[in-house]
């Protein structure tokens, strides 16, 4: 009951920080397998920056090399095959342009970024936005309107990448709470000692019952959040603090692999002292546990705007 009061004492408090970010990865925001690719060309030009690069292939691929849409985009940057054509290069120098190799298609989205970025590098604005707006509308379009065109499309498209470009930076200052913090910590409270469920949501059809990720969503979802179904997209609802800057109302994660979000397989909602509210396994109950285990993997502080950002399918 300490630890109860306790939390509502500190989710209740949560002061307001200084919010900001860095153009660093955060820990294991990308796979390792492509980490290195995207922290060397996320540099390519000062249009673009490493978490920004991350967000624009977790958007549009969740990282899966061998993604193809309806549209025939193609690979983990998905490249349609006439705009390859013209922008793919050979990024890994072994003598050809492959789409479905990231080797070569995060290289190749970097100098596509940066190549949109010259064409409208006179336009008044964010250098930044008005590349990402010629990715989505083209250049002729941000030229013409003096920066980003009036389309609704363009403007989300815009506001989409920026917005997860920080769930992928490492954060250099404290990270602004979450106002709703308290509120999704309630609402976990209220739900312990029930039976966990794989898959569950906690509708009546699952009898009240949730898994780790279903009780984080419904947690949020009472506060007006919205966050993806599993629990290593939901990594990517806002910035990262690290572990001496938790706060109550962090989503904290776990994994087998402490390089790759994609791998994470556990979360649970931080309430403070070290410990977390989860639903842990088949047979458990919602329960506090610690959270400093060797699988911990990090936190995020969820924002209305990050969990709006992120994709529906990846």
């Amino acid at each position: 009951m300490l630890l109860v009061v306790g939390v509502y004492v500190v989710a209740g408090n949560l002061a307001n920080g200084v919010g900001g970010g860095a153009k660093a990865l955060a820990k294991g925001a990308v796979p390792a397998a492509y980490s290195a690719l995207v922290q060397k060309w996320g540099n390519l030009c000062p249009a673009i920056n490493p978490a920004l690069l991350a967000a624009q292939l977790y958007q549009e691929s969740g990282f899966n090399p061998k993604a193809q849409s309806p549209a025939a985009a193609q690979g983990i940057a998905q490249f349609i095959p006439g705009t390859w054509a013209t922008h793919g290069v050979d990024g890994d120098g072994d003598g050809d342009r492959d789409v479905w190799d990231p080797n070569d298609a995060i290289p190749s989205a970097a100098s596509y970024d940066c190549k949109l970025a010259s064409y409208v590098k006179d336009v008044p604005g964010d250098p930044t936005k008005n590349m990402l707006a010629s990715y989505n509308a083209g250049a002729y379009a941000v030229i013409k309107y003096g920066g980003v065109p009036p389309y609704k499309e363009t403007q989300n498209y815009v506001k989409t990448i920026t917005t997860l470009e920080k769930s992928f930076a490492a954060p250099v200052t404290r990270v602004d709470p979450s106002k709703q913090a308290a509120g999704a910590i309630y609402y976990a409270q209220k739900k312990l000692g029930t039976l966990y469920l794989w898959g569950g949501d906690g509708t009546a059809e699952d009898g009240g019952r949730f898994d780790c990720s279903g009780l984080t969503k419904a947690a949020y979802a009472s506060v007006g959040i919205t966050l993806p179904r599993v629990a290593n997209d939901q990594w990517n609802a806002g910035p990262h603090p690290d572990r001496d800057e938790l706060l109550p109302g962090d989503l904290v994660f776990f994994s087998d692999d402490l390089t790759n979000s994609r791998a994470i397989r556990h979360v649970g909602i931080y309430v403070g002292g070290g410990y977390m509210i989860d639903a842990p396994r088949t047979g458990a109950v919602i329960r506090f546990d610690p959270i400093d285990t060797p699988d911990y993997f990090g936190a995020t502080r969820v924002t209305e705007d990050g969990a709006k950002a992120l994709p529906t399918t990846v």
